[in-house]
């Protein structure tokens, strides 16, 4: 599965969890490619970033659209997502 995570603090690519990659899109937006739930990649990231901080994740069934993200992130989710 391939999670959009919208943190209020940067989420490091080395951040431990079940996931099998963490692939940065742009400031504080990261992509999440896990086979864990969506309930279980949420708790280790908040589980991981500092009190109080925001952090929304949600699933994608498709890439969305996206412009201004970081070189090679949009092919990167096209193949996780195909």
């Amino acid at each position: 599965m391939l999670y959009l995570v919208d943190a209020g603090a940067d989420v490091a690519r080395s951040t431990d969890g079940p996931w099998e990659e963490i692939r940065p899109v742009a400031d504080r937006l990261v992509l999440v490619h896990s086979d864990a739930s969506r309930s279980a990649v949420y708790h280790a990231l908040k589980d991981s970033l500092p009190g109080r901080t925001t952090l929304v994740v949600a699933e994608l069934v498709e890439v969305p659209k996206m412009k201004g993200i970081a070189p090679g992130a949009l092919a990167w989710a096209r193949r996780r997502l195909s």
